[in-house]
């Protein structure tokens, strides 16, 4: 059962405060009763609901998995004439929006969907949903710099912390890292390690909530599970 303007807002019929107007207006009804009172819930498979008269069906709501490749955009449609990743989706999700970004050299874990309340609790502050990057950078890392990312460094004003940070393999001209970070901010990983003199020569981000990456390979997409939405709606 869900609450009646958010079934409307769902289906395409207009935002959640104008659904609630639509209602008080008199203008939606419940198996052939009008409803003027907000809070009414409704089943979405049995509940017949019209505005206006006119039926209204709820959408089927798509949540997809996808290894983003590197070379790849999350726009829809990018000004520069670069492949997008909804290249790699048949036609008709084409409608699907990415639920936050990965930049064009970045690859790994990405979601798509038309849930704005999924999209809302995974990229809100707010929620806390944790994500999981491997970085390989240029040069030695060492168990100090891994600290000074958990306690936040600074960047064009703004702090970036880390949840946790671990040295996976390291060497004298490489370095590969694993990064678990709450927020998302824009180029976070990269600039974090810009802020210590490294430069970031390959991002991965392999696992969002509990979801991992796995073995899906580049380029290639699946739905999510039904357990796997509700963990991450939880």
């Amino acid at each position: 059962m869900v609450r009646l303007q958010k079934f409307l807002a769902d289906a395409g019929v207009a935002s959640r405060r104008a659904s609630e107007r639509f209602i008080t207006e008199g203008r939606v009804s419940i198996n052939g009763e009008t409803v003027t009172e907000l809070g009414k819930k409704v089943d979405p498979l049995h509940d017949h609901v019209s505005v206006d008269g006119k039926p209204i069906r709820a959408k089927r709501k798509i949540y997809l998995a996808l290894n983003k490749p590197r070379g790849l955009v999350c726009s829809k449609n990018d000004e520069l004439g670069r492949a997008t990743v909804y290249d790699l989706l048949p036609k008709e999700w084409g409608h699907l929006h990415s639920v936050g970004r990965l930049d064009f050299n970045s690859e790994g874990l990405l979601f798509l969907t038309n849930d704005g309340e999924l999209s809302l609790r995974l990229t809100h502050p707010r929620y806390g949903v944790k994500k999981k990057y491997v970085a390989t950078v240029d040069g030695p890392v060492d168990d100090a710099m891994l600290r000074t990312f958990e306690r936040g460094v600074f960047s064009e004003g703004e702090k970036l912390k880390a949840e946790k940070a671990r040295l996976i393999s390291g060497g004298g001209s490489q370095s590969v890292v694993e990064l678990e970070l709450a927020e998302g901010k824009y180029r976070e990983v990269r600039r974090m390690f810009e802020s210590q003199s490294r430069t970031v020569k390959k991002l991965q981000r392999i696992q969002i909530g509990k979801i991992k990456l796995g073995e899906l390979k580049p380029g290639k997409w699946r739905t999510l599970t039904e357990p796997e939405i509700k963990s991450l709606l939880a």
